[in-house]
């Protein structure tokens, strides 16, 4: 049975379509299917085997977007059934601007080690820097509260190369990267998202990521309470899981519809 989709829902972000330029990584790992059903409702058929689905993060920096720079970390809890394909299931989003916290309401803080002239991902991942290991300390903010969320650590010193002496940079391609996400404290709707890619893709070493430390997590109270604390952890436990594929997205263009609610969930496929 397939989803009835009702109109879209409003936005911060102007008109759609909305065009997004810049750079990312996409990581996927190996996430336990345990993990992912956390974040997944239960209208949904997990995509699994042998207790596994693939999860991983989508980390960017936009140099262009409806409004203007800003860096997102999408925690990518799952695949779930979309009949006759699938979908990613987006567990949680953190952005650095204020206006995107119209679509993520977290925000995300990167410190370069060494430091570096330009403060945004698009060097850390490769495309304006120069230096050849990159950390990115991730962190929420609430209100006046801060707490870590992770350090992700980016070893980028073939890209830089590559790229500043001109060399190939892997092939264009199109792609669509369809996802659901919602069901949220921010916005209870079940959402689902179409995007449309375009960039040069390539290969690239994965991102080695900590979660916070464990005294940073004794002394840090959620403010939003036990159930988002837990929810919280899962998505840090999504990003420690291992690794299995890094690609990197450079001359980034994306192309993101208004996203649409659904007023009826998905039944499994086995289900009638």
């Amino acid at each position: 049975m397939k989803a009835e989709e009702t109109n879209s829902i409003t936005s911060g972000y102007g008109n759609p379509p909305w065009v997004f330029k810049g750079s990312a990584l996409y990581q996927l790992n190996l996430v336990k299917a345990e993990t992912a059903r956390a974040f997944i409702p239960k209208e949904f058929r997990l995509v699994e085997a042998f207790g596994y689905t693939l999860g991983g993060f989508f980390l960017a920096n936009y140099s262009d977007s409806p409004v203007g720079t800003f860096d997102e970390l999408v925690v990518i809890g799952g695949i779930v059934w979309n009949p006759p394909t699938s979908c990613a299931w987006a567990a949680r989003v953190l952005v650095s601007s204020n206006e995107a916290c119209l679509h993520g309401r977290k925000q995300i803080s990167a410190t370069p080690k060494p430091k570096s002239k330009f403060n945004t991902f698009l060097n850390m991942i490769g495309v304006g820097g120069s230096t050849n290991c990159m950390d990115i300390q991730v962190s929420e903010t609430k209100d006046t509260a801060a707490a870590d969320f992770c350090n992700i650590n980016l070893t980028t010193g073939d890209a830089v190369n590559e790229l500043n002496s001109g060399k190939w940079t892997g092939p264009t391609m199109k792609m669509s990267l369809p996802s659901y996400s919602g069901r949220t404290e921010y916005n209870p709707h079940l959402l689902k998202y179409s995007c449309q890619i375009d960039c040069r893709v390539k290969l690239t070493s994965p991102a080695k990521v900590l979660g916070p430390s464990a005294e940073q997590n004794d002394t840090t109270q959620h403010p939003d309470g036990e159930h988002s604390e837990n929810k919280r952890n899962l998505s840090i436990d999504v990003l420690l899981s291992k690794p299995i594929l890094a690609l990197q997205f450079n001359c980034l263009k994306m192309v993101v519809e208004s996203p649409l609610m659904v007023s009826h969930g998905l039944l499994n496929p086995s289900e009638k």
